[in-house]
């Protein structure tokens, strides 16, 4: 057979993406620079260890069976039914120089002050000065004059300079303070900061203070050379002889150190040092992994190659599956060297070096019969690597593989501006992206509608955003004029109502207990309806083990704690004349049994949907189910449904459908959706058609040692994920949201509502149309309390979400309490103003006290005790409302 010459499936050398995470700093290496002017630093030099750029090689087929993408030959490259590229971040150190320079300007007269830095990054010097006779250790912004151009003020106390390249080859990011010595300024103070990650960094824990007279106490972080004696007029002079007298007592001190600021000529001197210190800084390297399958002609076996350019000792920790569930199983042997066997739910490879190129890779011999091969990658015990936080998947079946769907498109993207958009537009990339062939309706007017389109593309799967990358033309800008931008279009989509929505959530957990709850809701619905709600959240309706509904058992009999079947009709039909939508609170994950199978375990239904044991997943013990493995997180307290049955699915989307059509439910809340697929809750969806839908996808936030990290893109990409599996068909409450500003206001940490992007920190910072914003719930509130929002500030957090994009939910114990009127005053605003789920955020402001953000140049609002004002200019801004610890304006 004649070997064949292919491309490396590596085309791309290692990237380097921009830094995220920690920093640790080396101790400092000073160097006296007072007799050599020349300091030891040229421009242009490179402190940083970066790992150097890889040379990819063409790899050439060979008839062993040991190569890698080598044993690739065949008579035609046909063979090769799949292949792709996979980017992957991982974090590598990198070492660059912090250096603090005090040397004469270039006049002689005034002298200057330069921080640099070689490390790549939106470097931020944050620094202030202190002046003569100042005591403790409280900052000054410094006079005007002395302040670089670009430098923002920071309330009363400090200044903000961006360092910059002073040329297009210079290595050093840096910033230079001129001074002059005559001022009355003692000492300047500072720390640099990454504004890119959020990064500070300071000395030894403290800020930097280079003093600038000799008399100041060195408190362990202050920076400089020794200063010797010189002549010196203006302030300076004021303390030359204070430490030169050796013989006094302490009240002629006080008495002649004021006669020796007048008398004595003599005066220390400025000198000039150059002080530098080595930075640790985390950040976050790109690496390819290439993946190739194909069929071997003389075994008929699936061959995968997989490969990477990632260096060191890399483990492959597989399995395949054998549908769209993705169940890892461990497959028939041969396994490739050095494989093991993990806990007998998956294999271990480590990769081979390559002979060529700096790569290692491996060959998998699989059955035909397989769907999927499934891997992350194991670098160390405390590092794995996966793709978008899921494990890799390669399609072993050549009619379901789409080449090029992940790597390519996501290398070439770049990072997309958020701007307003319709539902038209994005239901017809849907359509797209489904692989659909309906031409476009609309068309794009301006390149900004275009990159805002892409934005929403990018939370779908990545085999559709893929495709709709490689499809989607360039639109030529055009200039639009301010009237000429309008209201977005309304449309109806399960996933965000008309963009429009205001959810209450009509019950807490004690609703249950008068027995009548759906009578007394009826009579407030008027009220409800008039404080500008669109939609309301009903409890479940159907008969319960547990008396707040959550534990279903008949979901045909609706005869519940909350009232008869008769008075929820009643209740939905009187809601409907208020002009408000109705959501049905529906728990589709478990269902209680009716009866015992032979072995007295409580798997067997009754009712109308009397379904045996094969109901019931397998994997769950506490119920001995016949079903297939859960595909999601088992809720241990009752049977949790197999929706990989038909037989399930097909009685679910009827059941839903019955109650769309005999109760008037409008929509959906669908219970505990971590435990199955986003898939399953597409297609019930799709069959029952609601007006609007939200799922509950709650897991814990991100903590280190008992506090909250800052980054939470691993707690949102899972909600988005579970957004994604329903192909937007659903929205989710926000839970990342929630949990956010609860240590943003409890800790008076107001920057944690920035993310290292300048945008909202949660799910409505990446997919604001289909996050349900709340800070409150039956279950974290109420008499339950299992995460109670922040006491007392409750309206701080209604000031956030209900003026921000997203669909806002209000709590019924907020709505009848004394927050009602400030509530209804926010919703005013929001509905006065046209806020809607894809409003556009501008954060001005996230510090220590205070958040400030603009929407859609209509509002802007802050919360935190902090002080902020929106600028003056071409709006008007006038104050709508205020209470404690927040305000809203909106233009005049």
């Amino acid at each position: 057979m004649a070997a064949v010459t292919i491309d490396s499936l590596l085309q791309n050398p290692t990237l380097l993406f921009r830094p995220k995470a920690k920093v640790m700093l080396k101790p400092p290496r000073s160097l006296d620079c007072s007799r050599n002017r020349k300091l030891p630093l040229s421009r242009g030099s490179c402190f940083c260890s970066f790992n150097p750029r890889r040379t990819i090689h063409v790899v050439r087929a060979s008839s062993s069976e040991t190569a890698l993408i080598g044993n690739f030959d065949t008579s035609s490259s046909d063979d090769i039914f799949y292949k792709d590229i996979f980017p992957v971040k991982r974090i590598e150190k990198v070492e660059g120089k912090f250096f603090i320079r005090l040397d004469r300007s270039k006049d002689q007269h005034d002298w200057q002050l330069t921080v640099g830095c070689s490390l790549p990054g939106k470097w931020i010097l944050h620094w202030g000065v202190s002046y003569l006779g100042d005591s403790g250790s409280e900052w000054d912004q410094p006079p005007k004059g002395m302040r670089p151009p670009g430098s923002i003020p920071i309330k009363d106390y400090a200044i903000e300079t961006p360092l910059k390249k002073l040329s297009e080859g210079d290595i050093f990011h840096e910033v230079k303070i001129d001074f002059n010595p005559s001022s009355e300024i003692a000492a300047i103070h500072f720390v640099l900061k990454d504004e890119e990650t959020g990064a500070w960094y300071q000395h030894r824990g403290m800020d930097f203070k280079v003093p600038l007279v000799d008399y100041l106490e060195d408190d362990g972080n202050t920076v400089g050379a020794k200063r010797g004696f010189g002549v010196w007029s203006g302030a300076l002079q004021q303390f030359s002889n204070v430490l030169l007298k050796s013989e006094a007592s302490h009240a002629d001190s006080q008495n002649n150190s004021i006669e020796s600021k007048d008398s004595k000529n003599k005066n220390r001197c400025l000198e000039g040092f150059y002080e530098e210190q080595s930075i640790v800084k985390e950040v976050s390297v790109g690496n390819l992994v290439s993946v190739a399958v194909r069929k071997s002609p003389e075994t008929g076996k699936v061959i995968v190659c997989l490969e990477t350019d990632i260096p060191g000792d890399v483990v492959v920790h597989w399995g395949v599956c054998r549908d769209d569930a993705k169940i890892w199983e461990i497959p028939a042997a041969p396994y490739p060297p050095e494989t093991t066997v993990f806990k007998n739910k998956a294999l271990r490879t480590l990769l081979q070096p390559k002979a060529t190129g700096n790569r290692s890779g491996a060959l998998f011999t699989l059955d035909e019969e397989h769907f999927g091969f499934l891997f992350v990658l194991k670098l160390d015990d405390n590092t794995w690597l996966k793709f978008k936080e899921n494990d890799f998947y390669v399609p072993l079946l050549g009619t379901s593989s789409v080449p090029g769907q992940y790597g390519q498109s996501d290398i070439t993207t770049e990072e997309i501006s958020s701007k307003s958009y319709t539902d038209g537009i994005i239901n017809e990339i849907r359509n797209l992206v489904s692989g659909l062939s309906s031409e476009k309706s609309q068309k794009t007017k301006t390149k900004e509608v275009q990159e805002s389109i892409l934005q929403e593309i990018e939370q779908l799967a990545a085999e559709a955003y893929s495709i709709f990358r490689s499809s989607i033309t360039t639109v030529p800008e055009e200039v639009v004029s301010e009237t000429e931008t309008t209201k977005p279009a309304v449309k109806i989509s399960s996933g965000t109502g008309t963009g429009f929505e205001i959810l209450c959530q009509g019950f807490n957990w004690e609703s249950h207990k008068s027995g009548r709850w759906y009578m007394e809701l009826k009579e407030k619905a008027s009220e409800i309806s008039s404080l500008g709600f669109t939609v309301i959240w009903l409890p479940p309706p159907t008969e319960s083990v547990s008396p707040e509904g959550y534990m279903p058992k008949d979901l045909y009999n609706l005869n519940s704690r909350y009232g008869t079947i008769a008075e929820l009709k009643e209740l939905v039909k009187s809601l409907h004349e208020v002009g408000m939508k109705v959501l049905g609170d529906v728990v589709l994950n478990h269902r209680c049994a009716h009866f015992k199978n032979q072995n007295g375990v409580w798997n067997i239904f009754g009712g109308r949907l009397n379904w045996d044991d094969r109901a019931v997943v397998a994997d769950d013990p506490h119920f001995q189910g016949r079903g297939n493995k859960s595909s999601g997180d088992n809720f241990h307290a009752a049977p949790n449904i197999d929706h990989s049955q038909e037989f399930v699915r097909k009685d679910l989307k009827e059941w839903l459908g019955w109650l769309r059509e005999e109760i008037g439910y409008d929509g959906w809340r669908l219970d505990f959706v971590r435990g199955f697929w986003g898939g399953y809750v597409k297609d019930y969806l799709e069959a029952s058609e609601p007006y609007f839908a939200v799922g509950e996808y709650w897991d814990s936030l991100s903590y280190t040692y008992g506090e909250m990290d800052h980054n939470q893109d691993s707690h949102r990409q899972r909600i988005v994920d579970w957004i994604n599996a329903t192909n937007g068909t659903a929205g989710a409450f926000d839970v990342t949201t929630k949990g956010i500003l609860h240590s943003a206001l409890e800790r008076c940490e107001y920057w944690r509502l920035s993310d290292k992007k300048g945008k909202p920190p949660g799910v409505v910072g990446w997919w604001p149309s289909r996050a349900v914003t709340f800070i409150e719930n039956h279950d974290t509130g109420s008499t339950q309390g299992h995460w109670r929002f922040p006491g007392g500030k409750e309206m701080q957090g209604y000031a956030y979400i209900l003026t921000h994009p997203g669909t806002p939910a209000v709590f019924y114990d907020h709505i009848f309490s004394h927050h009602r009127s400030e509530i209804a005053n926010l919703i005013s605003v929001r509905n006065r103003n046209g806020i809607h789920c894809r409003s556009l955020v501008k954060i001005v402001k996230a510090e220590r006290d205070v958040y400030a953000a603009i929407i859609d140049e209509k509002v802007a609002m802050k919360i935190g005790p902090g002080y902020y004002e929106p600028p003056s200019g071409s709006q008007r801004w006038s104050l709508a409302l205020e209470g404690r610890d927040y305000k809203v304006w909106e233009t005049s």
